[in-house]
């Protein structure tokens, strides 16, 4: 009998694969994404200093007393546009984007528009 791979086995070696291209500097960190089923999280990383510059999520108080939900796509476009607006304010303009190694549609792209709404490039 064959098995099926369990998908998050699946993503978490599309994400290692991707994070061989994918390296984030002081000048242009990485902007990464980790999804749940319940919330999303999203932070910006300097990979040459291993810091986390700065980090939202669905779980900051700022976002659960704007929604009820958690776990839909209105939550991760308002955790990108706070992401967004966390890192201008740290003079970070440009990052480069890390899905992760999920499908680039969804909660994982309204967060990529919520963050180039709110002013970051990438």
């Amino acid at each position: 009998m064959i098995k099926k791979p369990l998908k998050n086995k699946v993503r978490k070696n599309r994400h290692k694969r991707l994070r061989f291209k994918i390296n984030g500097t002081s000048q242009k960190p990485r902007l990464n994404v980790f999804r749940s089923n319940l919330n999303i999280y999203a932070q910006v990383v300097d990979d040459v200093q291993g810091i986390t510059i700065v980090a939202a999520s669905s779980l900051d108080k700022d976002v659960k007393d704007k929604i009820e939900s958690t776990s839909n796509k209105d939550v991760a476009k308002i955790v990108g546009k706070i992401i967004g607006e966390k890192a201008l304010s740290k003079g970070i303009e440009t990052v480069i984007f890390d899905r992760g190694g999920y499908v680039y549609h969804g909660r994982i792209k309204e967060l990529a528009d919520g963050a180039r709404e709110a002013g970051l490039k990438f």
